[in-house]
Parts: C-alpha cells; structure tokens; sequence
C-alpha cells in the first residue's frame, strides 16, 4: 500500500458462483499479483481448465502460494495453467508473529532457478536456524530440523497482548536464542529451504518419525485425487498411524476401492510401506476456514472418535461439512467392523 498497490479482497469461496470466479476477477481488475492458499488451488484444479482459461489472466506477472507446503501437482497447475509458464510462482513462507515474508523465491539475481514447491531463499536480514531435538543447531546441507531464526528482525512480534509469559514459553523457549516457528523444515543439498509442515504434524510410526505433508505430498500425485489431509492417530502397537481424508475428483467411472489400492501404492514406492496410511476414508470435502485453511483438529477428532467436543468451528466457511465427515466415518466404521467378523 505504502508504493501505491491496490489490494483486491473479497468475501465467499473460490468456487461461487462458479469455479472461474477468481479469473473473472483478474481479467475484470487487470489484477497483476496474484497470491492464494495451495488448499485453494488444489480445490480448483478438480474442475475443468476451461474455467481458467475462458479469461484474459494476461495481465498477471507474479503468482504467490502462501498458508502451508504446496505439493507438486497444485504448483504445477498454479503455473501452467493460471500462470501459462510464464509468471513467476513464488511459495512464500512467513507468519503472523513475523510480520511479512521470511523465506522465499524472490527477490533473487535476475533469473534465479524457482524450485517447484521450495520457498527457498531467506528473506534479507532473516537467518534461518534448523535444530536438532536436543536443540543443538544443524549444520551442512541436505538435512532436516526445527525451524528457527537465529537473530532478531524488524518485524518480529514483540509479544502476546496481556500475556507476555505465553509469548516467551512458546517461540524462545523450546530452542533458547532462538525464535522457534512451530515449522519443521528441510534443506537442500544446494542449501534452499522447503518448509515440511507444523512440527506437531509430525507422527511417529514404530519409531519412524515423518511429516503428515510428505504423505499428503505422494497421495495428492495420483491424477484421481485433487485434495487429501493426513493426521497422526494413537495405535496401540506402533504408537502412530497415519489416517487420510481423501478427496476423489467428480467421475462417477471411479473406482474407489481401486484408487485406495492405488494410493497405498503411491506412499509404499514414494517413502516407505511404514508409511502407507492404515485408514483411508473418501469424503466429498474437507473443513476448512474461509481463508482456505484445513482444520485438521476437526478431523483428527472424527478419526479418534471424539465428536463430543470439536471445540469453536466458526471460522468454518462450511460447517455442514463436519457432519458429511461424521457420517462418512461411521460408515467407514461399520464396514470395517463387518469385514473383520
């Protein structure tokens, strides 16, 4: 605003009154920017390309990805067929508490490589600190840790409103001198950064420890699935199993028995079979915020059987959703309660 933008926002889904809606508003505005959530994205690309490409979206010269880990399918449809391979996309990582972009494609030399699905470099001023569990930092390249920044910056948070105690135990404690960001993160052998997800996202599987993003990451390539969230649920034996909600694209020729045995497929060849989801349930949609966020408290509550309490669901942009998933896992429940006995 301060250089003389003019920020468009509106209020509803990406989808009303039709999926084209976010293209119509970039041809009608000449909008030149443009910055979404991968939930978002990946939502749309379940719908025919014709929606995007009936507008003139030649006026965009940046696409931006924002709220969580982008996987590679939604990146390469954000930039192929809404970018048509010519507009930067930039998967940009920062929070709230930092008060803008931390890490991220650009600004760079003229010309610098994008990684699909890597935020990349650090923001000016911004050192990046990944940590090890007993809170030594991480040297060296291809390695994987806490995220933390390293020194102080213009636009960091400087407390919690009324409780300050709160402020320090949750960002300076867990790694002290260091902010911590609640992110666990991944760095390249070439030294880029690729943010792997919350680190309370993090399952551990028979002593196997993996990030929920890096499954949704091998699921959502099959060509079938548009959209999938996986949460972490308590297992007698391994300790923790992964549980995914999967979301099939509209064709009624789909098989879902087979796209399951697909999928299972897909995380056994992409990581590793400790890794294959134990529970597979297909909903229609998944609860999400109306920023585009997927509320996976709620579903982990259904998985573990806990609808009692789902605790504040006003942000929900649809809450009839959670019902549609209750009712979902009951079936889900009851068949598999049938073909065990």
């Amino acid at each position: 605003l301060c250089n003389g933008a003019t920020t468009v926002l509106f209020e509803s889904t990406p989808v009303y009154p039709d999926p084209g809606r976010y293209w119509e508003t970039v041809q009608r505005l000449g909008i030149n920017q443009f910055y979404g959530a991968p939930t978002a994205i990946r939502l749309l690309l379940k719908y025919e390309e014709s929606w995007v490409k009936k507008y003139d979206r030649s006026s965009l010269k940046t696409l931006g990805s924002v709220g969580e880990p982008i996987n590679h399918e939604a990146w390469e449809w954000f930039y192929n067929v809404v970018g048509d391979g010519r507009c930067p996309l930039v998967d940009t990582w920062w929070q709230t508490e930092t008060g803008g972009v931390c890490i991220a494609p650009r600004p760079a030399e003229e010309g610098a490589e994008i990684v699909p699905a890597m935020a990349m470099r650090p923001f000016f001023g911004i050192q990046p600190v990944l940590m090890e569990e007993k809170g030594k930092p991480i040297s060296g390249n291809d390695v994987s840790g806490a995220l933390c920044i390293g020194q102080p910056w213009p636009g960091m948070a400087r407390t919690i409103f009324g409780d300050h105690k709160r402020f320090v135990d949750a960002y300076f404690k867990p790694y002290p001198g260091h902010y911590f960001t609640g992110d666990g993160a991944y760095r390249s052998k070439e030294g880029y950064y690729q943010i792997t997800g919350r680190m309370d996202d993090v399952i551990n599987i028979s002593g196997h420890r993996l990030g929920t993003a890096e499954i949704e990451d091998a699921l959502d390539e099959h060509p079938a699935v548009p959209e999938t969230a996986v949460i972490g649920i308590s297992h007698d034996i391994k300790g923790e199993v992964p549980f995914a909600f999967v979301v099939l694209k509209e064709d009624p020729s789909l098989n879902h028995t087979a796209v399951v045995k697909e999928l299972r497929g897909l995380v056994a060849t992409k990581i590793a079979k400790y890794a294959v989801p134990d529970h597979f349930l297909v909903v229609k949609r998944l609860p999400k915020t109306r920023s585009g966020k997927i509320m996976r408290r709620i579903l982990r509550k259904v998985a573990m059987e806990q609808t009692g309490d789902l605790g504040d669901v006003s942000t929900l942009d649809d809450p009839s959703v959670v019902t549609e998933i209750i009712k979902a896992h009951a079936q889900y429940k009851s068949l598999t309660s049938q073909k065990k006995s």
